[in-house]
């Protein structure tokens, strides 16, 4: 009995350093610059297109160009980091390290890729409008109220879908 073999590892400690082999892998992959280049980039101005969109929908004079959202009132730019690919990626790595089912994993991926997005557009929607009403309160807000948000919203989203996947597990025994 090796300690490298890890079928003999108890489930947490497999978790642990598969969580961390995941999101070492995927930490290292976005910063490599074909990648972030050809994907992150790319990726940032979708979210702000998305943004954007949302922004007129709401009546706002909203003007994307890149990564950056102008209106006569506020400019936003989001940078990498601010679009939920961080969240994104701790999230994904916890699911594919926890012990379920693929079927199960794979579900959770996908809705959970869609939540923190979905948590991100808020987050950029809402910094746009606290820009505009409280400017004096915008740093604040991005810095420590909605990184937190989007942060524990994902560690949150991992909490629900991993009791979720584990009530699944036996069910189907």
């Amino acid at each position: 009995m090796t300690p490298f073999n890890r079928k003999n590892w108890r489930p947490e400690v497999r978790f642990v350093v598969l969580f961390g082999v995941i999101l070492g892998v995927g930490f290292t992959t976005l910063a490599l610059r074909p990648v972030d280049e050809a994907v992150v980039g790319p990726f940032t101005a979708h979210v702000a297109r998305l943004s954007g969109g949302v922004l007129g929908i709401l009546g706002e004079e909203i003007t994307v160009s890149g990564h950056d959202l102008r209106s006569p009132r506020f400019a936003v730019s989001i940078h990498n980091g601010c679009n939920g690919l961080v969240t994104s990626l701790v999230l994904v790595s916890g699911m594919l390290a926890f012990p379920a089912p693929w079927w199960t994993r794979i579900a959770g991926v996908f809705f959970g890729l869609v939540a923190v997005q979905f948590i991100n557009l808020l987050r950029v929607v809402a910094l746009f409008y606290t820009g505009v009403y409280l400017p004096e309160s915008f740093n604040e807000s991005h810095v420590v109220v909605w990184q937190s948000v989007v942060i524990l919203s994902g560690v949150a989203l991992w909490m629900l879908w991993a009791r979720w996947a584990t009530t699944r597990s036996r069910e189907c025994r």
